[in-house]
């Protein structure tokens, strides 16, 4: 007796089994996963440190030597590349492949802590951010341009609107603007008139830095009322900027004299074509994105 008799003296049993198998089989198409290429799990750690001005040489002995020695007893490094420039440290920690990128981004980040204490104390605190080894291609690219808004107002609406949407976005790491240009007030100076009262570029700078200062002076108290004080000494309008103090001697009063100021992007760079902002959005899980 062979096993196929079975089927053949029963035939329902054979139908059954085969609708069976014909079941299962619908049901394994609708849940496989399809990929061209297979799950790839690799990361990048990148631990970067300000240390405002301090030369290449002193970054490197100060700050980069420490982080490296630190990071290096981690788990799950391939291999460390670092970079040592005039007041900056980045060190580039690349993972081995599919190694957990959340263990080792928490085992980084508490050998850091470890060794903060020996890092000069005017330096600033690492900042550790993980993203994918791939991460120069993003997921996606989008394209926006007007033919009635400036590329700075385009850039505003951007960051105001389109790209807190994007970030929130399930599976977003983060969504980055290329060739966004912000607000800024643009003035050209009367070169002949700072010479003849003896007024160089870097006082109308040291100037401008002096009034851009932002602070909480306390709080004042009534009965029934209470209400914070804050000073703030912005330039916020063109007016206040052609009125500028750069200087007072002899009794007069020196003013920044503008040969004419506007509203305007802060980078003047043009791009022959159709003016467009792209928005970049980052995959939040490592390895998702095939190049």
């Amino acid at each position: 007796m062979r096993f196929t008799d079975i089927f053949v003296r029963r035939p329902v049993l054979a139908i059954v089994v085969n609708l069976v198998i014909i079941i299962a089989g619908l049901q394994a198409v609708r849940t496989l996963n399809v990929r061209q290429y297979p799950k790839l799990e690799s990361a990048t750690v990148t631990v970067r440190t300000v240390y405002v001005g301090a030369n290449a040489d002193l970054v490197r002995g100060f700050i980069t030597t420490p982080l490296e020695r630190a990071i290096a007893a981690a788990d799950g490094i391939d291999y460390i590349e670092s970079q040592s420039a005039q007041g900056l440290s980045t060190i580039n920690v690349r993972l081995k492949l599919n190694f957990n990128a959340a263990n080792a981004l928490a085992d980084i980040s508490a050998r850091v802590n470890q060794v903060r204490a020996d890092l000069p104390p005017e330096a600033e605190v690492p900042s550790i951010n993980i993203e994918p080894s791939d991460s120069v291609i993003a997921a996606m690219y989008l394209g926006f341009h007007s033919k009635i808004l400036e590329d700075n107002q385009v850039t505003d609406y951007l960051i105001r609107v389109v790209q807190p949407r994007l970030s929130a976005l399930e599976g977003v790491q983060k969504a980055d603007i290329l060739g966004g240009r912000t607000f800024a007030i643009r003035a050209w100076l009367k070169p002949d008139r700072m010479a003849a009262l003896n007024i160089s570029p870097a006082q109308v700078r040291a100037a401008l830095g002096a009034n851009n200062y932002l602070s909480a002076v306390g709080q004042t108290k009534g009965q029934l009322v209470q209400l914070n004080l804050t000073a703030s000494t912005d330039l916020t309008r063109l007016e206040d900027f052609k009125r500028l103090v750069v200087r007072e001697g002899g009794g007069a009063i020196l003013t920044t004299s503008a040969k004419y100021a506007h509203y305007g992007p802060g980078n003047l760079k043009r791009r022959v074509g159709l003016r467009t902002l792209e928005d970049c959005v980052r995959s939040a899980e490592l390895g998702r994105v095939v190049a």
